[in-house]
């Protein structure tokens, strides 16, 4: 299909986290603001182990069905949405490991 799945899930996992985003800078909640925080913490480390990886999940059928089924469940309005397990259970503990050293380093 070209490039267009590509486009698409880039404008899934884009378009409408941004414009939320925008909405939760503009509003008074910091409860929206640290949603949407979360979601692009695990967006970005989503696409970093994406870049490394590519190779291999592009073989798969269907990834991209996939990869915007995972964004959306990254954004999805419910408190166990994917943003908030990631964080909670992946990048949290290894942030609180390591911070300290890149500190450091930086």
């Amino acid at each position: 299909f070209g490039g267009g799945p590509a486009l698409c899930c880039n404008l899934i996992g884009f378009a409408y986290p941004a414009y939320a985003s925008i909405k939760a800078i503009e509003s008074s909640s910091k409860e929206d603001d640290t949603t949407w925080l979360t979601y692009w913490v695990v967006y970005g480390v989503f696409s970093v182990a994406e870049f490394f990886s590519d190779i291999f999940l592009y073989w798969f059928p269907f990834y991209y069905a996939g990869k915007c089924l995972f964004l959306l469940w990254c954004m999805a309005p419910v408190s166990w949405n994917g943003s908030q397990v990631l964080y909670q259970t992946v990048i949290r503990p290894c942030f609180l490991r390591h911070h300290q050293t890149v500190d450091n380093v930086l």
